[in-house]
């Protein structure tokens, strides 16, 4: 009996003095922190590997003649349609004068007003000034003088005057609406249709003006506006 009880104390001593449970517990963190640290490891490594080849573009156009059996067309033989700008289809007889040309054309009309009118003011002042004639001078005759007209300023003949554009529109009813649309600021427009390169456009004009200085007045006035017009030589 004394031999058993020795044992007995000797197993519950033994059992005490083993490795804890909490142990296992520690061990088996540490293993799941390895195993998990080796997968991020190998996911890390596999998108450094994609990331160093190359890479599909997804905007990326295939550049021309690349792929084969497909052909571009060069647009060498396809028919070109005529480019105008809506405001400027103009026929052959006409010419387009620059803005510099206008002004310049103005101001020779404004000096030539002037000299007429000096040279008028100094024929009406010679023939009011009162002439003394000496005493023993015969009598002087009495005679109707009518003075001679000044010079007057050059006016461009029939069929070369000059016009105003304003718009060209393939649709005629959207030049009607342009024209009404001018009347209503004051301006007195008109719609020409023209056949261009096989395309027929209504034009809205205005004019003909007889001088530059009205050609450039309106001008600036359809500026004012907000209205683009081009000045045009009208052709003979």
């Amino acid at each position: 009996m004394a031999a058993r009880k020795g044992r007995g104390r000797q197993a519950v001593r033994n059992g005490s003095n083993g490795f804890p449970g909490w142990g296992y517990a520690v061990i088996g963190l540490v293993a799941g922190a390895i195993l998990m640290a080796v997968m991020m490891r190998g996911s890390l490594l596999t998108s450094l590997r994609k990331a160093d080849g190359p890479q599909a573009n997804p905007q990326a156009t295939a550049e021309r003649g690349s792929a084969p059996g497909v052909l571009e067309s060069t647009g060498d033989n396809a028919p070109k349609k005529p480019q105008f700008d809506f405001y400027s289809v103009l026929s052959e007889k006409e010419v387009r004068i620059p803005d510099a040309e206008i002004s310049a054309q103005a101001r020779v009309e404004q000096q030539q007003k002037q000299q007429q009118a000096a040279q008028l003011q100094a024929q009406q002042a010679a023939q009011a000034a009162p002439t003394v004639a000496p005493a023993n001078a015969p009598a002087a005759v009495s005679q109707d003088v009518t003075a001679a007209p000044a010079t007057a300023v050059p006016q461009p003949g029939a069929g070369s005057g000059y016009l105003l554009q304003v718009g060209a529109f393939p649709n005629a009813a959207d030049a009607e609406t342009l024209k009404a649309k001018l009347a209503l600021q004051g301006f007195v427009a008109n719609v020409q249709s023209v056949n261009i390169g096989g395309q027929t456009y209504n034009r809205v004009r205005l004019g003909p003006f007889r001088s530059a200085t009205e050609l450039e007045s309106t001008k600036q006035r359809l500026a004012g506006a907000g209205i683009n017009a081009i000045a045009l030589k009208e052709g003979r």
